[in-house]
């Protein structure tokens, strides 16, 4: 008889519980497609992906230079004298650090503005969602990588986007 009687009340304040948030209105986002398809998060896209290729390029062009330095030393190896051939070495192997030094600042400039402008993004979505919540009464807003199924009308992406692509038009990379 105990038992029952906790069965009861466990089961009493599930009903209670599950009727009392049955009036939720949650809603789902996807985050990925935001910051990749509005306006600003394309323009970042195309400017660090046109940047990244034209360091690439020159980078490129550099290696070729040194390698054909290198291969111009190695054959006049036999011509030059061990101390000429050494203080060559030396000077190539500093271009080469060089070059890597360079190239690896370059990288990591492109991956510092490629954060930051992640950054500015979600600072000035943040408070686009917050306002789109409280106006359309919703209570909770999901990443939609986590949401398994649901219904396309829950979905406010797109809602999201146009309001974004309104606050946000572009943003200065430089």
């Amino acid at each position: 008889m105990k038992y029952l009687v906790k069965i009861f009340v466990v089961t009493f304040f599930l009903i209670i519980c599950t009727y009392a948030s049955a009036d939720q209105k949650v809603a789902f986002i996807d985050m990925t497609y935001i910051l990749n398809n509005s306006k600003a998060g394309k323009n970042a896209q195309d400017y660090l992906k046109k940047t990244f290729e034209q360091n690439q390029k020159k980078y490129l062009d550099e290696e070729n230079k040194l390698k054909s330095d290198e291969n111009n030393l190695l054959s006049k190896k036999s011509e030059l004298s061990k101390e000429e051939y050494t203080l060559k070495a030396n000077e190539l192997r500093k271009r080469v650090m060089d070059h890597q030094a360079k190239r690896r600042a370059s990288l990591d400039k492109i991956a510092k503005q490629r954060i930051d402008a992640r950054k500015v993004l979600l600072e000035k979505l943040d408070p686009i969602i917050k306002q789109y919540v409280d106006d359309n009464g919703i209570s909770l807003v999901v990443d939609k990588k986590i949401v398994f199924a649901g219904k396309a009308d829950l979905d406010i992406t797109n809602s999201i986007v146009e309001k974004l692509n309104k606050e946000l038009p572009s943003l200065d990379l430089k």
